[in-house]
């Protein structure tokens, strides 16, 4: 189980990199980067769920546990919203929704670093 755990919350680290840092480097939001979005989204998720299950409960509340949480709530609005602003066609959103993105990426790399430093028992 950890080796799964492990492989999908890393796999979603690049993902969700990759899409996050590519599309504030091209300062345009396309198509693939919602696609590496969505797929960063279901990786976390699977990893997180299968870190539950090692752990005994999907949530902890704790500093990591809430962090978590938030992560992937914000990761689920952040692709939800880029697929609105993509079918929406709004050039303005577009070319500045790599803000958006920073802003999601800089607080999901919080439970993913103490995660790593801490095993998750913060």
């Amino acid at each position: 189980m950890m080796v799964i755990a492990i492989v999908f919350i890393f796999s979603a680290c690049i993902l969700y990199s990759v899409g996050v840092w590519s599309e504030k480097l091209r300062g345009r939001l396309k198509l693939w980067h919602l696609i590496v979005f969505w797929l960063g989204l279901f990786c976390d998720t699977i990893g997180t769920g299968a870190m539950g299950k090692i752990a005994g409960s999907i949530f902890q509340f704790n500093f990591h546990g809430l962090t978590g949480a938030a992560a992937i709530l914000l990761m689920l609005i952040h692709s939800v919203w880029a697929s609105i602003v993509l079918y929406r066609k709004n050039e303005k959103m577009i070319l500045q929704f790599h803000k958006f993105s920073l802003f999601v990426w800089i607080i999901w790399l919080i439970p993913m670093v103490t995660g790593m430093i801490f095993g998750a028992s913060v």
